[in-house]
Protein backbone atom coordinates (compact mmCIF):
# COMPACT_ATOMS: atom_id res chain seq x y z
CA UNK A 1 0.00 0.00 0.00
CA UNK A 2 1.53 3.23 -1.11
CA UNK A 3 2.90 5.16 2.56
CA UNK A 4 1.75 8.63 3.55
CA UNK A 5 4.23 11.84 3.93
CA UNK A 6 5.24 10.85 7.22
CA UNK A 7 6.27 7.13 6.66
CA UNK A 8 9.18 5.77 8.06
CA UNK A 9 12.17 6.60 5.90
CA UNK A 10 16.24 5.96 6.94
CA UNK A 11 17.92 8.69 8.86
CA UNK A 12 19.62 11.68 7.03
CA UNK A 13 23.29 10.98 6.80
CA UNK A 14 24.74 14.46 8.55
CA UNK A 15 28.60 13.91 9.09
CA UNK A 16 29.55 12.61 5.14
CA UNK A 17 30.91 16.44 4.30
CA UNK A 18 32.80 16.99 7.96
CA UNK A 19 34.33 13.78 7.20
CA UNK A 20 35.36 14.57 3.86
CA UNK A 21 37.32 17.50 5.00
CA UNK A 22 38.21 15.79 8.05
CA UNK A 23 36.63 17.79 10.75
CA UNK A 24 35.15 17.59 13.37
CA UNK A 25 30.43 18.61 13.39
CA UNK A 26 31.43 21.46 15.91
CA UNK A 27 34.13 23.34 13.98
CA UNK A 28 33.98 26.75 13.10
CA UNK A 29 33.90 28.41 9.44
CA UNK A 30 37.46 29.31 10.13
CA UNK A 31 38.93 25.76 10.84
CA UNK A 32 36.55 24.21 8.64
CA UNK A 33 38.37 26.99 5.50
CA UNK A 34 41.85 25.71 6.42
CA UNK A 35 41.16 22.40 6.12
CA UNK A 36 39.24 22.35 3.12
CA UNK A 37 42.41 24.99 1.66
CA UNK A 38 45.24 22.16 2.63
CA UNK A 39 43.37 19.62 1.26
CA UNK A 40 42.16 21.36 -2.42
CA UNK A 41 46.48 21.57 -2.52
CA UNK A 42 47.14 17.93 -2.08
CA UNK A 43 44.31 16.80 -4.24
CA UNK A 44 43.82 19.31 -7.30
CA UNK A 45 43.44 17.65 -10.39
CA UNK A 46 46.59 20.22 -11.83
CA UNK A 47 48.56 18.63 -9.08
CA UNK A 48 47.90 15.00 -9.69
CA UNK A 49 44.93 14.52 -7.36
CA UNK A 50 41.42 12.82 -8.15
CA UNK A 51 39.16 15.05 -10.33
CA UNK A 52 35.95 13.42 -8.69
CA UNK A 53 37.54 13.38 -4.61
CA UNK A 54 38.50 16.93 -5.32
CA UNK A 55 34.70 17.91 -6.85
CA UNK A 56 33.53 16.02 -3.72
CA UNK A 57 35.23 18.19 -1.21
CA UNK A 58 34.61 21.33 -3.19
CA UNK A 59 30.74 20.50 -2.66
CA UNK A 60 31.25 19.73 0.55
CA UNK A 61 33.23 23.36 1.83
CA UNK A 62 30.44 25.04 -0.12
CA UNK A 63 27.83 23.65 2.00
CA UNK A 64 29.87 23.76 4.89
CA UNK A 65 30.86 27.59 4.59
CA UNK A 66 27.72 28.83 4.29
CA UNK A 67 25.75 29.12 7.62
CA UNK A 68 21.96 28.71 5.90
CA UNK A 69 23.20 25.35 3.97
CA UNK A 70 25.42 24.40 7.22
CA UNK A 71 22.05 24.72 8.46
CA UNK A 72 19.98 22.30 6.09
CA UNK A 73 22.41 19.78 6.38
CA UNK A 74 23.25 19.46 9.80
CA UNK A 75 19.20 18.42 9.78
CA UNK A 76 18.71 17.05 7.10
CA UNK A 77 21.49 16.23 5.09
CA UNK A 78 22.41 16.24 1.23
CA UNK A 79 18.61 16.01 0.04
CA UNK A 80 17.75 18.72 2.37
CA UNK A 81 20.30 21.46 0.94
CA UNK A 82 19.20 20.75 -2.20
CA UNK A 83 15.42 21.07 -1.71
CA UNK A 84 16.22 23.70 0.27
CA UNK A 85 15.22 22.75 3.45
CA UNK A 86 12.68 19.52 1.97
CA UNK A 87 14.00 17.28 4.83
CA UNK A 88 15.69 14.36 3.05
CA UNK A 89 16.05 11.72 4.42
CA UNK A 90 14.65 13.08 7.93
CA UNK A 91 11.33 13.05 9.24
CA UNK A 92 9.13 15.87 7.15
CA UNK A 93 6.23 15.95 9.51
CA UNK A 94 7.52 19.60 10.56
CA UNK A 95 7.89 20.73 7.32
CA UNK A 96 3.89 19.40 6.65
CA UNK A 97 2.47 20.42 9.80
CA UNK A 98 3.13 24.41 9.27
CA UNK A 99 0.73 23.60 5.84
CA UNK A 100 -1.37 20.99 7.21
CA UNK A 101 -1.64 21.39 10.82
CA UNK A 102 -0.02 18.03 11.16
CA UNK A 103 1.76 14.09 9.46
CA UNK A 104 0.17 13.70 6.08
CA UNK A 105 -2.32 16.04 6.51
CA UNK A 106 -4.85 12.84 4.95
CA UNK A 107 -2.74 12.91 1.76
CA UNK A 108 -3.00 9.64 -0.24
CA UNK A 109 -0.46 10.55 -3.29
CA UNK A 110 2.65 9.32 -1.60
CA UNK A 111 4.46 12.50 -1.71
CA UNK A 112 6.84 13.03 0.66
CA UNK A 113 5.81 17.13 1.47
CA UNK A 114 4.41 20.10 -0.35
CA UNK A 115 5.61 21.54 -3.52
CA UNK A 116 8.39 23.89 -3.82
CA UNK A 117 7.62 27.05 -5.90
CA UNK A 118 8.85 28.67 -8.72
CA UNK A 119 12.56 29.40 -8.95
CA UNK A 120 13.15 32.95 -10.19
CA UNK A 121 16.45 33.98 -11.85
CA UNK A 122 18.08 37.12 -11.98
CA UNK A 123 20.92 38.15 -14.09
CA UNK A 124 24.33 39.28 -12.13
CA UNK A 125 26.63 41.47 -14.35
CA UNK A 126 30.43 41.52 -12.93
CA UNK A 127 33.43 43.21 -14.33
CA UNK A 128 36.60 40.55 -14.79
CA UNK A 129 37.60 42.86 -12.15
CA UNK A 130 34.90 41.96 -9.94
CA UNK A 131 35.64 37.91 -10.83
CA UNK A 132 39.43 38.11 -10.03
CA UNK A 133 38.54 39.88 -6.45
CA UNK A 134 35.25 38.67 -5.71
CA UNK A 135 32.62 40.80 -4.73
CA UNK A 136 29.25 40.83 -2.16
CA UNK A 137 26.55 43.75 -3.03
CA UNK A 138 23.02 44.04 -1.55
CA UNK A 139 20.48 43.62 -3.82
CA UNK A 140 16.52 44.14 -2.99
CA UNK A 141 14.00 41.89 -4.16
CA UNK A 142 9.98 41.93 -3.91
CA UNK A 143 8.19 38.69 -2.98
CA UNK A 144 4.80 37.59 -2.07
CA UNK A 145 4.80 36.43 1.42
CA UNK A 146 2.15 35.28 3.75
CA UNK A 147 0.96 37.66 6.85
CA UNK A 148 -0.62 36.06 9.85
CA UNK A 149 -3.04 37.75 12.56
CA UNK A 150 -0.68 38.39 16.08
CA UNK A 151 -1.35 35.22 17.46
CA UNK A 152 -1.70 33.14 14.42
CA UNK A 153 1.02 30.56 13.53
CA UNK A 154 1.87 29.58 9.39
CA UNK A 155 0.67 25.77 10.25
CA UNK A 156 -3.14 27.25 11.71
CA UNK A 157 -3.56 29.64 8.79
CA UNK A 158 -3.61 27.88 6.04
CA UNK A 159 -5.33 24.50 6.21
CA UNK A 160 -5.74 21.70 3.40
CA UNK A 161 -9.96 22.28 2.28
CA UNK A 162 -11.66 19.67 3.36
CA UNK A 163 -14.24 19.98 1.13
CA UNK A 164 -12.10 18.62 -2.07
CA UNK A 165 -9.36 16.99 0.39
CA UNK A 166 -6.71 19.22 -1.04
CA UNK A 167 -7.41 18.05 -4.78
CA UNK A 168 -8.53 21.89 -5.69
CA UNK A 169 -11.66 20.77 -7.53
CA UNK A 170 -14.69 18.36 -6.57
CA UNK A 171 -17.44 16.21 -8.69
CA UNK A 172 -20.81 17.43 -9.39
CA UNK A 173 -23.56 15.46 -10.58
CA UNK A 174 -25.96 17.01 -13.35
CA UNK A 175 -29.21 15.68 -14.57
CA UNK A 176 -29.87 16.18 -18.34
CA UNK A 177 -33.39 14.57 -18.99
CA UNK A 178 -33.18 10.79 -18.14
CA UNK A 179 -29.37 10.84 -18.25
CA UNK A 180 -26.89 11.99 -15.22
CA UNK A 181 -23.68 13.33 -15.76
CA UNK A 182 -21.10 14.10 -13.54
CA UNK A 183 -18.64 17.02 -14.47
CA UNK A 184 -15.37 17.79 -12.33
CA UNK A 185 -15.43 21.23 -11.13
CA UNK A 186 -13.28 23.89 -8.97
CA UNK A 187 -13.88 23.77 -5.06
CA UNK A 188 -16.29 26.08 -4.16
CA UNK A 189 -14.94 26.46 -0.77
CA UNK A 190 -10.80 27.13 -1.46
CA UNK A 191 -11.75 28.36 -5.31
CA UNK A 192 -9.78 25.76 -6.93
CA UNK A 193 -6.20 26.15 -4.28
CA UNK A 194 -7.07 23.30 -2.65
CA UNK A 195 -6.35 24.98 0.74
CA UNK A 196 -8.04 27.08 2.88
CA UNK A 197 -6.74 30.80 5.03
CA UNK A 198 -7.82 31.93 8.08
CA UNK A 199 -9.40 35.25 8.19
CA UNK A 200 -7.46 37.79 8.56
CA UNK A 201 -4.45 35.89 6.74
CA UNK A 202 -3.17 38.41 3.45
CA UNK A 203 -0.76 37.34 0.69
CA UNK A 204 1.02 40.55 0.51
CA UNK A 205 4.21 42.40 -1.17
CA UNK A 206 7.66 42.96 0.47
CA UNK A 207 10.60 43.73 -0.04
CA UNK A 208 14.38 42.18 1.28
CA UNK A 209 17.46 42.93 0.95
CA UNK A 210 19.43 40.22 0.14
CA UNK A 211 23.74 39.64 0.68
CA UNK A 212 25.07 38.42 -2.49
CA UNK A 213 28.90 37.01 -2.35
CA UNK A 214 29.95 36.41 -6.20
CA UNK A 215 33.44 34.21 -5.18
CA UNK A 216 36.89 35.02 -6.86
CA UNK A 217 37.50 32.74 -10.25
CA UNK A 218 32.87 32.50 -10.30
CA UNK A 219 32.63 32.42 -14.39
CA UNK A 220 29.71 33.37 -16.93
CA UNK A 221 26.98 31.74 -16.02
CA UNK A 222 27.90 31.16 -12.07
CA UNK A 223 24.70 30.51 -9.98
CA UNK A 224 24.33 31.68 -6.69
CA UNK A 225 21.03 30.54 -4.95
CA UNK A 226 18.87 31.59 -1.92
CA UNK A 227 16.87 28.86 -0.78
CA UNK A 228 13.41 29.60 0.09
CA UNK A 229 13.60 33.67 -0.30
CA UNK A 230 10.90 33.24 -3.57
CA UNK A 231 7.76 34.06 -3.37
CA UNK A 232 5.73 32.14 -0.76
CA UNK A 233 2.50 30.63 -1.72
CA UNK A 234 -0.24 28.86 -0.12
CA UNK A 235 0.38 24.60 0.22
CA UNK A 236 3.71 25.34 -1.09
CA UNK A 237 7.19 26.00 0.11
CA UNK A 238 8.63 29.30 -0.88
CA UNK A 239 10.62 29.13 -4.26
CA UNK A 240 14.36 29.73 -4.66
CA UNK A 241 16.43 32.78 -6.18
CA UNK A 242 18.67 32.70 -8.36
CA UNK A 243 21.20 34.95 -9.55
CA UNK A 244 23.09 34.06 -12.81
CA UNK A 245 26.68 35.59 -13.38
CA UNK A 246 26.92 37.96 -16.52
CA UNK A 247 30.67 38.52 -17.20
CA UNK A 248 31.07 42.17 -19.01
CA UNK A 249 33.83 42.21 -21.70
CA UNK A 250 37.47 43.89 -20.87
CA UNK A 251 39.19 46.72 -22.70
CA UNK A 252 42.70 44.89 -22.21
CA UNK A 253 42.34 40.90 -20.42
CA UNK A 254 40.67 38.18 -22.62
CA UNK A 255 39.34 35.16 -20.75
CA UNK A 256 39.22 31.44 -21.58
CA UNK A 257 38.40 29.68 -18.22
CA UNK A 258 41.34 30.36 -15.21
CA UNK A 259 43.90 31.99 -18.40
CA UNK A 260 44.15 34.96 -18.85
CA UNK A 261 45.45 36.69 -22.20
CA UNK A 262 46.51 39.94 -22.69
CA UNK A 263 47.83 41.66 -26.54
CA UNK A 264 51.03 43.46 -26.49
CA UNK A 265 52.62 45.20 -29.71
CA UNK A 266 56.15 45.76 -29.41
CA UNK A 267 59.06 47.48 -31.96
CA UNK A 268 61.34 45.28 -34.05
CA UNK A 269 64.09 46.72 -32.55
CA UNK A 270 62.07 45.25 -28.75
CA UNK A 271 61.31 42.18 -30.44
CA UNK A 272 65.10 41.59 -31.72
CA UNK A 273 66.81 42.98 -28.61
CA UNK A 274 64.53 42.41 -25.71
CA UNK A 275 61.51 44.15 -24.38
CA UNK A 276 60.10 45.13 -20.62
CA UNK A 277 57.11 46.96 -19.86
CA UNK A 278 54.12 47.10 -17.23
CA UNK A 279 50.70 45.77 -16.53
CA UNK A 280 48.42 46.65 -14.09
CA UNK A 281 46.61 43.66 -12.96
CA UNK A 282 43.24 43.12 -11.68
CA UNK A 283 43.66 43.31 -8.17
CA UNK A 284 45.76 46.79 -8.93
CA UNK A 285 49.24 45.00 -8.89
CA UNK A 286 51.84 46.79 -11.49
CA UNK A 287 53.58 43.72 -12.48
CA UNK A 288 57.25 44.45 -14.14
CA UNK A 289 57.45 41.85 -17.51
CA UNK A 290 60.54 41.22 -19.06
CA UNK A 291 61.65 38.81 -21.99
CA UNK A 292 64.33 36.42 -21.77
CA UNK A 293 67.99 37.34 -22.31
CA UNK A 294 68.59 36.75 -25.95
CA UNK A 295 65.19 35.63 -26.48
CA UNK A 296 64.19 37.17 -30.02
CA UNK A 297 60.50 37.53 -30.18
CA UNK A 298 58.94 36.12 -33.20
CA UNK A 299 55.78 38.24 -34.51
CA UNK A 300 52.56 36.17 -32.99
CA UNK A 301 54.97 34.84 -30.52
CA UNK A 302 52.50 33.82 -27.17
CA UNK A 303 54.47 33.73 -23.99
CA UNK A 304 52.79 32.96 -20.67
CA UNK A 305 53.46 34.20 -17.11
CA UNK A 306 52.58 31.13 -14.83
CA UNK A 307 50.51 31.81 -11.65
CA UNK A 308 48.85 35.33 -12.84
CA UNK A 309 45.38 34.40 -14.58
CA UNK A 310 41.90 34.03 -12.63
CA UNK A 311 41.70 32.51 -9.27
CA UNK A 312 40.63 28.73 -9.87
CA UNK A 313 36.51 28.32 -9.73
CA UNK A 314 36.64 26.30 -6.05
CA UNK A 315 39.92 27.30 -5.28
CA UNK A 316 41.09 30.66 -5.37
CA UNK A 317 44.29 29.82 -3.86
CA UNK A 318 45.27 28.44 -7.09
CA UNK A 319 45.65 30.17 -10.45
CA UNK A 320 45.47 29.71 -14.03
CA UNK A 321 48.18 31.84 -16.99
CA UNK A 322 48.55 35.18 -17.74
CA UNK A 323 48.97 34.87 -21.62
CA UNK A 324 50.85 37.27 -23.55
CA UNK A 325 49.97 37.83 -27.77
CA UNK A 326 52.99 39.73 -28.76
CA UNK A 327 52.54 41.79 -32.44
CA UNK A 328 55.77 43.01 -33.93
CA UNK A 329 55.53 46.72 -35.46
CA UNK A 330 58.29 47.30 -38.54
CA UNK A 331 59.52 50.31 -39.65
CA UNK A 332 57.29 51.78 -42.63
CA UNK A 333 58.36 52.06 -45.93
CA UNK A 334 60.94 55.04 -46.61
CA UNK A 335 61.04 55.68 -42.60
CA UNK A 336 65.30 54.17 -42.72
CA UNK A 337 67.88 56.32 -43.79
CA UNK A 338 70.69 55.10 -46.30
CA UNK A 339 72.85 55.28 -42.81
CA UNK A 340 70.79 53.51 -40.80
CA UNK A 341 70.14 50.48 -43.25
CA UNK A 342 74.31 50.40 -43.83
CA UNK A 343 74.05 50.16 -39.88
CA UNK A 344 71.56 47.19 -39.93
CA UNK A 345 73.30 45.16 -42.87
CA UNK A 346 76.65 45.30 -41.06
CA UNK A 347 74.47 44.03 -37.62
CA UNK A 348 72.35 41.71 -39.18
CA UNK A 349 72.27 38.21 -40.73
CA UNK A 350 72.81 38.76 -44.63
CA UNK A 351 71.19 36.92 -47.59
CA UNK A 352 70.80 33.19 -47.55
CA UNK A 353 72.63 33.49 -51.32
CA UNK A 354 74.32 36.71 -52.59
CA UNK A 355 72.83 37.06 -56.28
CA UNK A 356 74.78 38.96 -59.36
CA UNK A 357 72.54 40.66 -61.51
CA UNK A 358 73.77 39.13 -65.69
CA UNK A 359 73.07 41.06 -69.16
CA UNK A 360 70.92 37.53 -69.50
CA UNK A 361 68.71 38.53 -66.68
CA UNK A 362 65.17 40.52 -67.25
CA UNK A 363 64.71 43.18 -63.86
CA UNK A 364 61.53 42.94 -62.87
CA UNK A 365 59.91 44.49 -59.99
CA UNK A 366 58.01 44.14 -56.71
CA UNK A 367 55.16 46.06 -55.98
CA UNK A 368 52.91 46.35 -52.89
CA UNK A 369 49.28 44.83 -53.06
CA UNK A 370 46.28 43.44 -50.98
CA UNK A 371 46.58 40.26 -49.51
CA UNK A 372 42.82 39.05 -50.77
CA UNK A 373 44.01 40.08 -54.09
CA UNK A 374 45.78 36.61 -54.85
CA UNK A 375 44.26 34.35 -57.26
CA UNK A 376 41.57 37.37 -58.26
CA UNK A 377 43.88 37.69 -62.04
CA UNK A 378 41.74 36.21 -64.95
CA UNK A 379 38.46 36.79 -63.64
CA UNK A 380 37.51 38.62 -67.25
CA UNK A 381 39.27 37.28 -70.15
CA UNK A 382 40.75 39.69 -72.37
CA UNK A 383 39.01 39.55 -75.84
CA UNK A 384 40.70 42.79 -77.14
CA UNK A 385 42.98 40.66 -79.57
CA UNK A 386 40.41 38.61 -81.30
CA UNK A 387 38.29 41.90 -81.46
CA UNK A 388 40.99 43.88 -83.43
CA UNK A 389 41.55 41.18 -85.73
CA UNK A 390 38.38 41.65 -86.80
CA UNK A 391 37.78 45.38 -87.24
CA UNK A 392 41.24 46.28 -88.74
CA UNK A 393 39.96 46.92 -92.69
CA UNK A 394 37.43 44.13 -92.39
CA UNK A 395 37.99 42.41 -95.67
CA UNK A 396 39.67 39.64 -94.00
CA UNK A 397 38.75 36.02 -95.36
CA UNK A 398 36.33 34.08 -93.69
CA UNK A 399 37.31 30.30 -94.30
CA UNK A 400 34.22 28.06 -94.04
CA UNK A 401 34.43 24.56 -93.48
CA UNK A 402 32.07 22.03 -95.16
CA UNK A 403 30.98 18.83 -94.76
CA UNK A 404 31.61 16.78 -97.64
Amino acid sequence: MGGMGGGSREPANTTEYYELLGVDKKADAKTIKKAYRKLAMKHHPDKGGDPETFKKMSVAYETLADPEKRELYDKYGKEGVERGGGGGGGDADDIMSMFFGGGGGGRSSGRSGPKKGKTVQHPLKCSLEDLYNGKTVKISVNRQRIKCPKGVSKDEAIKMCTKCKGRGAVIQVRRMGPMIQQVQVACPDCNGSAFQMKDGVRLVKERKVLEVHVPKGAKHGYQIKFSGESDERPGMLPGDIVFVVQEKEHSKFKRKKADLLLEKKITLSEALCGCNFTVQHLDGRELYVSSPEGKIIKDQELMAIDSEGMPYEGNPFTKGKLFVLFTVKFPTSGSLSAAQLQVLQSVLPGPSEKVEETEEMEPVELEDIRRDDFGKSGNHENTDAYDSDEEDGGGGQRVQCAQQ
